[in-house]
């Protein structure tokens, strides 16, 4: 099979799609072959060695978490699933970015009628993290919530989980993402500088909860507008959340089969919109990630095998 693979830390020129050996599915797993895969950020933090203390490589490695697609084979003592489901789920082995993957069978779910490839093979981690952000400031009615980066992968998904609390959303984003937000029921904000104030005049009074899906000094300015440190959360400012106390809860404090089954069952009945940026074929992996780090993309991006 077509697998991406690197054997060392460096920028989007490392990566090669190369032919490996197919993998077989042990007991209690089965093998999945990929339909649509999605790509994050944080492998690229990975790919470049930046977070080698946290996630160490052990060369040669692959990449991705995300996958949807077809059983196509299954290990003994196999719960729940037969050869051609149609299912979507995780690994954990940095293994997704493949034609065919090894899943366990306590990772996948089902794909639920109506929900497309590319949205169920992407939803995995931005899905599991923005609902991690929601529930470590646990929004209300009676909150405001800001939330940065909200229009990005995550940001966009952890606005309408916020909105479906009842909470009133301040999302910081450019100007020509504003209309989507509005759309949404959440009351956009320019980012740069003087963010602070254009907030301020937004929540007609106190911010009760900030969820920092950028980094770049978003947790000082959440401590700025008086948010309480236990209801700061961050994915991406893990200094700054240890200076000030704040919560750093994200993908790995909700990766389950059900919430991600939840997720999946809100995007395919239209509760949850998961905003498809691009798509790629797997040999095209460099030019997905050269997208993707351009940092300025409105959703997900989505490699097809």
């Amino acid at each position: 099979m077509r697998a991406v693979r690197f054997d060392e830390y460096g920028e989007i020129d490392v990566l090669r799609v190369e032919e490996v050996e197919r993998p077989t599915p042990g007991p209690g797993q089965v093998l999945v072959e990929v339909r649509a895969a999605g790509i994050q950020p944080g492998e690229v933090m990975i790919r470049k060695g930046a977070r080698h203390e946290r996630w160490p490589a052990a060369f040669p490695t692959g990449q991705g978490s995300d996958l949807a697609g077809v059983v196509v084979e299954v290990g003994v003592q196999v719960r729940g699933f037969t050869v051609g489901d149609e299912v979507l789920g995780f690994t954990h082995d940095r293994a997704s970015h493949a034609e065919f993957v090894v899943v366990d069978d306590v990772n996948v779910v089902s794909r639920p009628k109506g929900l497309s490839w590319d949205v169920a093979g992407s939803l995995y981690v931005a899905g599991t993290t923005a609902y991690a952000t929601v529930f470590a400031v646990d929004p209300g009615p009676a909150d405001t919530v800001v939330v940065s980066g909200a229009a990005g992968g995550v940001g966009s998904l952890a606005v309408q989980l916020a909105r479906r609390r009842g909470a009133t959303v301040i999302g910081v984003a450019s100007e020509r993402n504003h209309a989507w937000l509005k759309d949404r029921g959440v009351v956009p904000v320019e980012y740069g500088e003087g963010a602070a104030e254009r907030i301020r005049q937004a929540a007609g009074g106190s911010v009760d909860a900030f969820i920092d899906t950028f980094g770049d000094g978003y947790v000082e300015l959440a401590v700025e507008l008086g948010v309480r440190p236990e209801r700061i959360n961050t994915i991406r400012d893990w200094q700054a959340a240890a200076r000030v106390g704040a919560r750093t809860y994200g993908e790995g404090s909700a990766a389950c089969a059900v919430v991600l089954g939840e997720l999946a069952r809100l995007a395919a009945c239209g509760e949850l919109e998961v905003r498809i940026a691009g798509t790629y074929p797997l040999e095209r992996v460099r030019d997905a990630f050269r997208e993707l780090e351009r940092g300025h993309t409105h959703g997900k991006i989505v490699l097809r095998p």
